[in-house]
């Protein structure tokens, strides 16, 4: 089974496509997460987790929902982690992970796509943004060529960096920088409500027509980047930025 987090179709994608290839389901973790279901999962294949990278591991979010979930049937478990540039370190604790849950960790894949990061870099044009997403085919099938064989995903290198990156640098991250503070809405805003509906962790509500946000925040770009009026600003950074939603979709290719 293929279980996907995504905040702007990245890792949606990934997981679609490998489940194209290995003939496999998708499914979207959103509604557990944002419900806090915990409920037992049962797979007689191998376990495939698909997620984009937050400072150089998985989503925090991600790493709750299974660290208390069962997870019951087939031992092996894959990740596939969509980023900007680099997952870092982030397979270490995704092993640790799998120890703790008595899982057979099969390995992470790196998998490089569009930038969605608007907080603190500029997402691609759509051009470009097709063309990295072309690139990636190549990286996913191979992932999934290894799932479909039971083989485990090679192991990469790991530079001094990466340690730092998904350890120090993941620490301080999160209480520093992941929160919702900076988010806003301008008065472009057209009360539509999108930005509730795809918060995963119900952290935005309307009040007298416009977004606030609460402090439950995991910096996953939905509500900025899908906002269909681009009202929604990020301090004042995103200002004038490109709002990136993925553009492909495997299940018409």
């Amino acid at each position: 089974m293929i279980l996907f987090f995504s905040g702007t179709g990245n890792s949606e994608y990934a997981a679609k496509r490998i489940g194209k290839t290995i003939n496999d389901d998708a499914v979207n973790l959103f509604e557990k997460i944002r419900s806090r279901d915990f409920s037992q999962l049962h797979s007689n294949r191998p376990w495939v987790i698909v997620v984009p990278t937050y400072a150089w591991r998985i989503p925090r979010i991600v790493q709750e929902w299974l660290e208390n979930t069962k997870l019951t049937g087939n031992r092996s478990i894959y990740f596939v982690m969509t980023c900007g540039g680099s997952i870092g370190n982030a397979g270490a604790y995704l092993e640790k992970l799998c120890n703790a849950k008595k899982l057979d960790y099969c390995g992470c894949m790196e998998v490089v796509m569009p930038e969605n990061y608007i907080a603190m870099y500029s997402a691609p044009a759509q051009a470009e943004a097709r063309e990295i997403i072309r690139r990636s085919g190549k990286v996913l099938d191979e992932a999934a060529l290894l799932i479909k064989t039971g083989k485990a995903f090679p192991r990469p290198a790991i530079a001094l960096k990466d340690k730092i990156s998904s350890g120090i640098v993941n620490d301080i991250f999160y209480p520093v920088f992941v929160h919702a503070r900076k988010f806003y809405a301008d008065d472009s805003c057209i009360s539509c409500g999108k930005c509730v509906q795809v918060c995963p962790l119900d952290n935005i509500r309307l009040a007298d027509g416009k977004p606030v946000w609460g402090k439950n925040c995991t910096h996953c770009m939905a509500c900025i980047c899908r906002c269909p009026a681009e009202a929604i600003e990020y301090g004042g950074h995103s200002k004038g930025l490109i709002r990136y939603v993925c553009p492909e979709n495997p299940e018409k290719s």
